[in-house]
């Protein structure tokens, strides 16, 4: 299933996108039924976003396009990041061994990890405004992990029944600020460098995540083209490591690192720093595209 999280009259609601529309409750309805309305509902209604998830199914199954649903297309849909706010923003440093040579950085031991704050979160189609702190944004195309359940010390043989699926995510970085100091988080945090979607497209149906490929478009040209496969650490184990060191909640989400390919990586000569009017899209097997333009 593809969760959804879009503004309809300025208020944010929770969708399911199948076959390009989307499925929308009405919400006296979806309160009688104890469905969630919102994103933030899907995440805290149940212990298992999962099963929350499941609720929904059976719900539209019962009622598509009938007394209790409507439907939008998802062309016309204004888009929120789907995911609720408040909730960690975990990501993970140079975890391709081809992105790290590039940076000219050593291998990590293990998990390279860093934090964005809420104020970076956005959803396709956004338009991120190029700060005036930096003249070197840049693009990082990923794969962002959806945490569905608490998981406190799991193991990496368990680690994925935690997951309640994966979404498209574009690390945006101010590269002059990020390593201005020793710390990365100037450079990670700027308003609207989170984007997120544009949809969570469930573990069931995505399957096995350890071979996705994962792409990132700059004006239609292709710049960054490889596959989790080439992870150093996988998913299993960043979130087995994670949960060993702080409590990972429904709604906390884990973008797992980019691959080669970002401006930072090219000879200096080559480096084109991005300019407002530039879309980035970032593509990955199974999750669609998520698409930003720069302001």
């Amino acid at each position: 299933m593809r969760i959804v999280n879009i503004k309809i009259s300025g208020r944010q609601r929770l969708g399911i996108e199948q076959d390009d529309r989307i499925y929308v409750f009405d919400e006296e309805w979806a309160r009688a039924e104890g469905l969630p309305r919102t994103i933030e509902d899907l995440f805290t209604s149940h212990g298992d976003a999962a099963d929350a998830v499941r609720f929904l199914a059976d719900a539209l199954a019962r009622d598509q396009e009938g007394t209790h649903v409507t439907s939008i297309a998802a062309a016309d849909a204004n888009y929120d990041a789907p995911v609720p706010k408040g909730r960690k923003i975990i990501c993970v440093g140079l975890n391709y061994r081809q992105h790290a040579a590039e940076s000219n950085l050593e291998l990590p031991k293990v998990p390279l990890l860093f934090s964005k704050f809420e104020n970076t979160l956005v959803g396709h189609n956004a338009t991120v405004k190029k700060p005036s702190v930096t003249e070197q944004m840049d693009y990082e195309g990923e794969v962002c992990v959806v945490i569905g359940r608490q998981a406190s010390h799991v193991s990496a043989e368990t680690a994925l029944d935690c997951v309640l699926g994966y979404a498209n995510a574009n690390d945006l970085s101010a590269r002059d600020a990020q390593f201005a100091t020793s710390q990365w988080l100037l450079g990670k945090t700027c308003d609207g460098f989170c984007p997120v979607g544009p949809t969570i497209v469930t573990a069931d149906e995505v399957g096995d995540p350890t071979n996705l490929r994962v792409q990132c478009f700059v004006n239609g040209e292709v710049r960054q083209d490889s596959y989790t496969s080439f992870m150093i650490f996988s998913f299993q184990e960043l979130i087995s490591y994670i949960s060993r060191h702080f409590t990972l909640k429904p709604g906390d989400i884990i973008l797992s690192g980019t691959p080669d390919g970002v401006i930072m990586g090219k000879p200096k000569d080559q480096q084109v720093w991005l300019q407002p009017g530039d879309e980035v899209v970032v593509q990955v097997e199974r999750l669609g595209q998520l698409r930003i333009q720069v302001g």
